[in-house]
């Protein structure tokens, strides 16, 4: 390809909309140009580049038995619907109403149409297992769309689906999905970790990330260093230690005033924030049915921990939370500042699993300037639920060594869930078994979006000149440039290349050679030649790594060997 040729132009200013140093780079180097927030045109660089990914994602999910099909990315309500996903995402999902006034979705995932596929499909325990994958456009109308393809509103995602008879034949498959994604994001020249994560709106019993540490990321990953033991931050847990026992003492009510937090409550009364306890309010959105009901959740946890609202949310089965106001919480008899579980009704309380555990506590009592002394669970009040609520944090002790666990910054760019028979019961995908019953299909989902991955690449792989594509998804493998008065010489060497089947990108462009130097470096591709009259004199063609800081000089003369032989050396 001439770059006289190419659809897109270098910039030489950084867009003022681009904050993250990938994001600038594919904008500058004319990968990317945005159309509105989240949603991006990919030009023939990015293509190219994306293509070559695509094509390692084939190799790898076909070398462990997938199989190619296309999905629609329009779909009828009818079968989100079914799954009640339906009712149970928000704004996010694209809804619209075709000319016959039928309710339609945009595709965010893929779950339900593969089951609907399958219950087509597939009738016999004899026609599985199967996997199934797709490299197909989804729409999630993400309300804060950022960082460019990171975080698009229309992005690609290759997803596959493995469809098992049995639990055991669901664990092989996403432990081979689990060892796959890795070849995968090895070959693309990304480093990635695999944590455990929440299952989301995806349901299912098991999930894992893979994420690309990185200090612009929005996920909080929580690493330990000791044992190996890595979660995003919404399902770490953290070591819980036991409290000393205490015998339980004359429940009291003491004047705190201006003590409305728990740093001013502990400093008052002279006590560790451990020994308190702190009351959280929240609105839930609860599924009953098809209908949605708002309740009101009240959450209790020990004064020196933080709540974690993911763990809240999938305790009380909350399709979404958000802060109670003050009314809302008065409307209960609660006083807030100073709110305590004793003698509330009409209420969604549940404690961390910790409350129980913990004697003598200091907690509101529901009036202005008092909380109540030797609060203990059982005694003086009890739930309607017990668990995990606690978020866990840098320093906390690791839930299976109890060394101090550090906390990173990162960026999903892949998952894999155990789905089990969360859609295939819901939607009646079911096959018959050796006796001749019906059961239903075990699986499994699978994703990693295409433009996420590339954006994270960029973000890995560049320097303050520009990008330095790994040679495996390069859109080109050679940036050929030719200085004024050796034009001949080097379009000869740009035929020979291209006729020796290498990718090469040859700036024929009519400027000065210092733009066409600093193009190579904000392009990053692996290799560059320059033909000049200097590197003449010196004895060929001038070659350098897009990696490396020093340049050699080779014959022109053998040059396509040359060039093939480096290229698979990198």
């Amino acid at each position: 390809m001439r770059m006289s040729h190419v659809f897109g132009q270098t910039l030489r200013e950084v867009p003022s909309e681009a904050k993250s140093p990938g994001h600038q780079l594919l904008l500058r180097s004319g990968f990317i140009r945005p159309l509105a927030a989240g949603i991006f045109s990919e030009l023939n660089l990015a293509r190219r580049s994306i293509a070559k990914i695509e094509k390692i994602m084939r190799e790898e999910l076909d070398a462990i038995g997938g199989q190619e099909i296309s999905m629609p990315v329009v779909h009828p309500a009818e079968i989100w619907q079914e799954t009640d996903r339906w009712s149970q995402i928000g704004e996010e999902m694209g809804r619209f109403q075709d000319r016959s006034k039928r309710d339609m979705v945009l595709a965010m995932t893929h779950e339900e149409v593969v089951t609907d596929l399958l219950r087509r499909e597939v009738h016999s325990y004899r026609q599985l297992p199967l996997l199934v994958y797709q490299i197909q456009t989804k729409w999630r109308d993400d309300p804060r769309p950022r960082a460019g393809l990171i975080r698009a509103r229309e992005f690609t995602m290759l997803d596959s689906y493995s469809l098992d008879i049995n639990e055991e034949g669901l664990d092989k498959q996403y432990n081979a999905h689990y060892q796959t994604y890795f070849k995968i994001f090895h070959r693309c020249g990304l480093s990635v970790i695999a944590v455990k994560s929440d299952v989301g709106m995806m349901g299912g019993k098991l999930a894992h990330e893979f994420i690309y540490l990185n200090p612009m990321g929005e996920d909080t990953i929580l690493i330990c260093e000791n044992c190996g033991y890595k979660a995003n931050g919404q399902v770490a847990r953290i070591s819980k230690s036991s409290p000393a026992e205490e015998e339980p003492l004359p429940l009291s009510k003491v004047a705190t005033p201006g003590a409305h937090t728990i740093a001013h409550l502990a400093e008052f009364l002279q006590i560790s924030k451990s020994k308190t306890a702190k009351a959280v309010f929240f609105m839930a959105t609860i599924m009953e049915g098809d209908k949605s009901d708002e309740r009101l959740v009240f959450a209790v946890l020990r004064g020196d921990m933080e709540l974690n609202e993911t763990k809240l949310a999938n305790a009380v089965k909350a399709q979404t939370l958000r802060p109670a106001t003050d009314d809302e919480i008065l409307s209960i008899g609660a006083e807030p500042g100073y709110a305590s579980p004793i003698g509330i009704e009409d209420v969604f309380a549940i404690v961390d699993d910790l409350i129980p555990l913990s004697p003598n506590l200091v907690a509101g009592a529901n009036e202005e300037g008092y909380h109540f002394k030797n609060v203990n669970y059982d005694r003086d009040f009890v739930a309607e639920g017990i668990a995990d609520l606690v978020l866990a944090r840098s320093g906390d002790p690791c839930p299976v060594c109890t060394q101090a666990m550090i906390s990173e910054r990162g960026i999903e760019v892949g998952n894999i869930f155990k789905l089990g028979t969360r859609y295939s019961q819901a939607m009646g995908a079911t096959f018959l078994d050796q006796d001749g019953e019906p059961n239903p299909v075990v699986m499994g989902s699978y994703g990693i979006g295409l433009g996420r991955l590339l954006a994270c690449i960029a973000e890995q792989h560049h320097d303050e000149d520009g990008l330095i594509w790994p040679v495996s998804i390069a859109p080109y493998h050679v940036y050929l440039i030719g200085l004024p008065g050796e034009d001949g010489l080097a379009q000869q060497i740009y035929q020979e290349l291209e006729a020796g089947s290498v990718e090469v990108l040859y700036d024929d462009r009519d400027e000065r050679p210092g733009v066409k130097f600093k193009d190579a470096d904000l392009i990053g591709l692996p290799l560059r030649l320059t033909i000049g009259k200097r590197s003449l004199e010196q004895g060929g063609v001038e070659w350098k790594f897009r990696h490396r800081d020093e340049a050699a000089i080779t014959p022109v003369s053998g040059i396509l060997e040359f060039v093939k032989s480096n290229l698979t050396a990198l």
